[in-house]
């Protein structure tokens, strides 16, 4: 959390793809999530016959994927004391459904594996663990395929680039040696602007001239980006267009960065940084002398907005006013440092409603039952 508030685990993007998608690169065919009761309507579970349940923060390899496909009913897969995944029937399926807690009676046998890859445990993770996962997700979406080309206007350093059809590149600096740089299809970088890779420039989406870019960093589909970024990753239909320094950071969907909107990623004194955590309702250490910016989604921020070092944002929060707002801002928060209130649900609906319907995507009345719950169950968080 704030991050899994509106999706499953395994919608979270890192790399190029989010999780999900990745493992259906890797399977060939859809999946499907078991998820909270009330994001299952929005993401249901499709059973079958036979069903392969797979930790939701675990991203694939093809060895690893080899391995949980080997696995037959009542057989489950660990690493140390990690459940990675088990083969359940139908029946069983449903009982884990309707069961308070998980429970190892439909296993028979557990076998480990000895195989390394990464696991998101932590809300840091996702841009930590982004540098390596850009590479893998470069290495599984371009096998075998041949780049679009540059025009002779830009300057490239390298030829560790991938450019889909549609995309257009112009007048651009690409640093390759750093690492890949995949540009999707119909995205654009604009003129003037400098990338070190590893980048992840998804469909659709735009950086901005004059813009620059420090690897690794994700925009995702139909995101604008501009100033300078560093090590960030944005999940997508989210825009931070103007000037501004944001780096070592996460922003999820549908959120607005003002303009010259800047976040703090590194101590003044140096020191670890902490962020505020919903399980245990404090601020823990991470262990980290870089960290930035957690922002849920449809979260925006007026202009001239100075983020603190190790800020986390809810979900639909609306932030403005002039000084540094507090390290966690709890969802659906609207106002300033100094003076802010509850944001109003059915206003709150209402402008994810214009925001959505402005990329041609409905705000559905499942939506708004979301939104809902993520109101009530963050009563609380407003209260502290």
């Amino acid at each position: 959390m704030p991050l899994t508030f509106v999706r499953p685990m395994a919608d979270i993007r890192v790399g190029i793809l989010t999780i999900r998608e990745k493992w259906e690169k890797y399977l060939e065919q859809p999946v499907s999530v078991f998820t909270e009761p009330y994001l299952s309507k929005k993401f249901p579970l499709v059973r079958k016959d036979n069903n392969i349940i797979i930790t939701g923060s675990l991203c694939p390899t093809e060895e690893l994927v080899r391995e949980i496909c080997s696995l037959q009913p009542g057989e489950a897969l660990l690493k140390g004391d990690a459940l990675l995944a088990i083969h359940l029937s139908k029946r069983e399926l449903t009982m884990l459904e309707n069961s308070a807690e998980y429970s190892d009676q439909f296993i028979e046998n557990y076998f480990e594996t000895d195989l390394e890859f990464n696991v998101i445990r932590n809300l840091y993770d996702i841009f930590l663990l982004n540098d390596k996962e850009i590479r893998a997700d470069y290495e599984l979406l371009t096998k075998n395929r041949i780049s679009a080309s540059l025009n002779s206007s830009n300057q490239v350093f390298g030829n560790d680039f991938f450019i889909e059809d549609g995309a257009v590149v112009n007048g651009a600096v690409l640093n390759t040696l750093t690492g890949p740089v995949y540009i999707g299809k119909n995205a654009e970088i604009m003129e003037g602007t400098l990338v070190r890779g590893p980048l992840a420039l998804c469909e659709g989406s735009v950086l901005k001239m004059g813009a620059k870019v420090y690897g690794a960093t994700t925009i995702g589909p139909h995101s604008k980006v501009g100033g300078e970024v560093n090590n960030v990753v944005f999940f997508g239909n989210s825009n931070k267009a103007h000037d501004g320094f944001l780096g070592n950071s996460v922003i999820a969907q549908w959120c607005n960065l003002g303009a010259d909107t800047n976040c703090s990623n590194l101590k003044n004194n140096y020191a670890e940084v902490k962020l505020w955590n919903y399980q245990s309702k404090r601020f823990e250490n991470t262990g980290l002398q870089f960290c930035g910016l957690i922002m849920g989604d449809h979260s925006k921020c007026g202009i001239n907005t100075m983020f603190n070092t190790g800020t986390v944002v809810g979900v639909s929060a609306n932030i403005f006013g002039s000084g540094f707002p507090r390290n966690f801002i709890p969802s659906f928060f609207w106002g300033s440092p100094s003076s802010h209130q509850d944001y109003d649900l059915s206003a709150a609906c209402e402008t994810a409603k214009t925001v959505m319907q402005r990329r041609g995507v409905e705000f559905t009345s499942t939506d708004a039952e979301i939104f809902k719950t993520i109101f009530e169950n963050t009563k609380v968080n407003r209260r502290i």
